[in-house]
Parts: C-alpha cells; sequence; structure tokens
C-alpha cells in the first residue's frame, strides 16, 4: 500500500484477533514511529511491547490502577471486566513520552511529538494489514501504572495500541476536507 492510500483511507479496528504483528511487522512499525516531527532531535518517545503472559499482568496493574483512582477496591464483575481488556488484542506496543527538561522545547511539544509517533504507527499497521486501535483513557495517568510498568518520573503513557488480525472489515469513512478546512486571509 502506498503511503497516501494508507493515510486517506486508515481506520481503527477494535476486534481484533491472533495472530499479532511477526516481529518484521513491529520493526516497521516501530521505524515509522521513529519518524515522529521531533523539534531539537530529543527523541521523546519509548514504547513497551507487551505480548502473551504479559497482558495478563498489565490487567492486573490496570484493575490495580482502577482501585487506587477510585479509593475503593473492585466488585469483581468490575475487576474481571479490566483486567481482561488487554486481552483484546495479541499484541499492544505502550507509548510513551520521555520528557526532557529543555528550554527550546516545552512539555507539551514533547508530549505531542510521542502522539504523532504513535500514530504513525497506527498508519504504519494499517499499511501492513494490521488491525490496530489506540485506547486510552484515565488509568494510563496513575502514577503507580507508571510506576509498574517501569516508567520514570520523567515519563508519561500517550496511549496503548492494540495490534492484531481484524475479525470484521469496516468501511473507511467519507469526509471532505473542504468540512474541515478554512481559509484564512489575515
Amino acid at each position: 500500500m502506498d503511503a497516501l492510500d494508507a493515510l486517506h483511507s486508515r481506520i481503527s479496528v477494535n476486534l481484533l484477533e491472533e495472530p499479532g504483528p511477526n516481529t518484521a511487522q513491529i520493526d516497521n512499525i516501530v521505524r515509522a514511529g521513529l519518524r515522529a516531527c521531533d523539534h531539537k532531535n530529543l527523541r521523546p518517545w519509548r514504547y513497551l511491547l507487551i505480548e502473551g503472559e504479559a497482558r495478563n499482568k498489565l490487567g492486573n496493574l490496570l484493575s490495580n490502577a482502577k482501585e487506587t483512582l477510585d479509593n475503593a477496591p473492585l466488585d469483581p464483575i468490575t475487576r474481571d471486566k479490566i483486567e481482561k481488556k488487554p486481552l483484546r488484542a495479541p499484541t499492544i506496543i505502550a507509548v510513551v513520552a520521555h520528557i526532557t527538561e529543555n528550554p527550546s522545547v516545552p512539555k507539551i511539544e514533547q508530549l505531542l511529538s510521542a502522539g504523532a509517533s504513535a500514530q504513525m504507527m497506527m498508519t504504519a499497521a494499517f499499511a501492513q494489514g494490521i488491525g490496530a486501535i489506540w485506547r486510552s483513557g484515565a488509568l494510563m495517568f496513575e502514577r503507580g501504572l507508571h510506576r509498574e510498568l517501569g516508567l520514570t518520573e520523567n515519563q508519561e503513557l500517550v496511549g496503548f495500541l492494540y495490534l492484531g488480525t481484524p475479525k470484521v472489515s469496516k468501511p473507511v469513512p467519507e469526509l471532505s476536507p473542504n468540512d474541515f478546512l478554512s481559509r484564512w486571509n489575515g
């Protein structure tokens, strides 16, 4: 698939199954992420590959983060639901913003760069026929979860990229640039 086709037709796919991307495909996905816009070449991105049993461990960390966030124990049904979330895809890549103190590049620019990296990775997955969806939510901001994932104080989660084989195909919605673009004439 050529680059413009991938950019013009990329969609998120939330129903994923085995197999996940192979080693070469993951390498392509990460290489795409490394090409994100990056003011001062700070390289403000890191990635965690989560597969196999590690997905169950992530589920446990997510339920613990939810208890911390709510300051209350979870009921068994809610705990089970949260703990199964990482099992919705065979492969997960956690995208992490690695913030470096720099007077020319504020934190927000580094977070945006990490977000751009995630988007580049999503498009690279799509271009290779891999289904993907970017997942986030309140739990990913819980600092205890960050510590359990091995993040340092200057790192923040940007999102979890769930990757796998699409269970269903989805139509690409037609969007017109004219609905979103206006000309500013000063």
